[in-house]
């Protein structure tokens, strides 16, 4: 029996790829299994926990729920986009100056959402964040922390220009 294969193109954090994946691939298994970009967590494999977040397309999307030929010709940005370990992207600087990384597994996820919230939503207040951000489960309980990582960059942006 042989295995239908497609060839698809995707740019993953301004990097274009060619990837022949089964139609059933996950997309958060191509970029884990395929790509080696491991930073995008799967926990629950039903799109309840976050920590498959990613942006497709400048918009936050579960990539546990999405087939990866779906993503022919998109743009995806993962948690390795964000910034090294030399030079933390501004979100994750924010999660380690508040002490929101807990035990790291959902961070990426977070970090992923907290990208799309920062782009193209405007909050205000604790209640809109944690509303925000109620899509994304932190098993170690720190969520007064990652609010609070929140909470200063909203105030970064609303003090811009």
């Amino acid at each position: 029996m042989t295995v239908e294969q497609r060839k698809i193109t995707i740019t993953i954090n301004g990097l274009r790829h060619s990837v022949t994946v089964e139609p059933r691939m996950l997309l958060s298994d191509m970029l884990r299994h395929e790509l080696g970009l491991t930073g995008t967590h799967v926990g629950c494999e039903h799109g309840v926990c976050g920590a498959c977040t990613i942006l497709l397309d400048g918009r936050s999307a579960r990539s546990c729920l999405t087939l990866a030929i779906q993503a022919d010709g998109a743009e995806i940005e993962t948690v390795e986009g964000q910034g090294t370990a030399e030079a933390l992207g501004r979100v994750q600087q924010a999660f380690r100056d508040h002490h929101a990384l807990q035990c790291g597994f959902c961070t990426p996820g977070f970090i992923m959402t907290i990208t799309d919230i920062l782009r193209n939503h405007a909050l205000s207040g604790d209640d809109e964040i944690r509303e925000a951000l109620s899509g994304n489960i932190c098993r170690c309980t720190g969520y007064e922390h990652i609010v609070a990582a929140v909470r200063e960059l909203l105030r970064e942006k609303d003090s811009r220009p």
